[in-house]
């Protein structure tokens, strides 16, 4: 397994208790609905999202337009989405309170690929919704920073995602370790 991609320091903070079991639980498709917030605010900026490719930019138009946008324009929404947009997403109904339930038998820890830039934002609207867990924030595929956080502990460990690439790098890097969900 290669080097984890969040900082040290952020894995550090988790603060894993080694005699409890873990869960490791995205964000985006997860705890919060973050397709549809993302696509509330791209329409507040003059843009519409046509769900045709797994390609985020290139589903998103000028109103009317035929032509997706440019590259460069995407990500200046996606960040400024991650800088300021959070109050467009709404709560997964009932993750909060699976999480709460949980919480009490088990450490949680939110692993996140949002942009460093958005981790204050990102830690505001999990706390506002009742999520307010340990936030690690990665880049690139999770495997690695799921099997460090795992191996902390001598009891189980849990990882859920929407994303199939996030669920490969978790079985590739901790198989033994940590059971995986889909969601």
């Amino acid at each position: 397994a290669s080097a984890p991609n969040p900082t040290p320091q952020d894995l550090a903070s988790a603060k894993i208790d080694p005699q409890r079991p873990l869960l490791i639980v995205d964000v985006d498709e997860g705890l919060a609905l973050f397709m549809g917030g993302f696509q509330r605010f791209v329409e507040r900026h003059g843009y519409e999202m046509r769900l045709t490719k797994f390609a985020l930019f290139q589903n998103i138009y000028p109103k009317g337009g035929d032509q997706h946008i440019d590259l460069l324009v995407g990500k200046t929404l996606f960040d400024d989405f991650f800088r300021s947009g959070s109050d467009d997403m709404d709560p997964t109904p009932g993750a909060a309170q699976a999480l709460c339930a949980l919480s009490t038998q088990a450490t949680v820890v939110i692993l996140t690929n949002a942009p460093e830039h958005g981790r204050d934002e990102r830690a505001r609207w999990l706390k506002r919704h009742g999520m307010d867990y340990p936030l690690i924030i990665n880049s690139g595929l999770k495997g690695p920073a799921a099997a460090h956080l795992a191996a902390q502990t001598k009891k189980p460990s849990a990882f859920i995602d929407d994303l199939l690439p996030n669920l490969s790098s978790v079985a590739a890097d901790a198989p033994q370790k940590i059971g995986r969900a889909h969601v």
